[in-house]
């Protein structure tokens, strides 16, 4: 029997759905580690993304094509140790789910009993239907991800906005439904005109979550070191920041190596 407790429940695919039908938008932010993990789950998001974007913010790489399926597993047993109450997802790279449905079924079994997570993210609409449908039916809840897929932007073309003309736009209503009638729990959109976003959320019975696509969504996703202002070399257009860290903590550092050199610090209150 399992143990019962006081503790809050976390968050659960169900709550997204209940959410959806009830227009309470959800709140998402990345974390790759137990120290932020702890403090977005403690500022009371739903939901955790263990994204594929520590490959870019974290390891310094130009894409997230790198990114290893025991790096993310790695950094989500590390996020699992902050969080307690949202919903913790974890994406999977590049490779690990394209290859063959055998493959996506044994990396996606593997990332959920070593990590912790409760959801694998996948990008793609229409060609990861299938994997997504025999994932769902060996009970791994799955995200889905279309519009700009940076595990694709190299057959993108670039970090371009998706779905301007009809014929994308089209695409992408045939990318949300498959991934819908597949049994995604959600699914991401990214980098997509407002109006094409509103249309795909109206149209789904299963969340919607933005990030560069506009208020329309069910819910919103930034990378955790955007949203506060550590990755300030990084500024599109959809970024709105809430801290400026990066200046915050050069000056911190720089206050410190003006004390370690002028031999001010330690002082006396910081020995024994």
């Amino acid at each position: 029997m399992p143990t019962q407790t006081n503790a809050p429940r976390s968050v659960t695919t169900h709550d997204f759905l209940k959410w959806k039908a009830e227009g309470r938008k959800i709140v998402a932010t990345t974390a790759y580690d137990a120290l932020f993990g702890r403090l977005v789950d403690e500022a009371g998001v739903d939901c955790v993304l263990v994204g594929d974007s520590l490959n870019q913010v974290i390891a310094g790489q130009p894409t997230t094509l790198s990114a290893t399926l025991d790096q993310m597993i790695y950094h989500t047993q590390m996020a699992r140790r902050g969080v307690k109450h949202a919903l913790l997802v974890i994406d999977m790279p590049f490779l690990s789910y394209q290859v063959s449905r055998e493959d996506a079924l044994r990396n996606c079994g593997r990332a959920m009993k070593e990590s912790g997570a409760q959801a694998v993210k996948l990008e793609g609409g229409q060609v990861v239907a299938e994997t997504v449908r025999a994932l769902v039916d060996i009970g791994i809840p799955v995200m889905g991800h279309v519009g700009l897929t940076p595990q694709s932007v190299h057959a993108l073309g670039g970090y371009r906005v998706q779905g301007r003309d009809d014929e994308s736009a089209g695409r992408l209503m045939a990318d949300v439904k498959a991934l819908e009638e597949a049994g995604a729990f959600s699914i991401v959109l990214e980098l997509m005109p407002a109006e094409r976003a509103r249309a795909l959320s109206k149209a789904l019975t299963v969340p919607t979550i933005g990030i560069g696509a506009g208020p329309h969504c069910d819910g919103q996703v930034l990378v955790l070191p955007d949203l506060i202002g550590l990755n300030d070399a990084f500024s599109p257009k959809f970024l709105k920041r809430y801290a400026q860290l990066a200046d915050e903590v050069r000056k911190a550092v720089g206050a410190f190596a003006a004390d370690a050199r002028a031999g001010t610090y330690p002082g006396p209150e910081h020995s024994f």
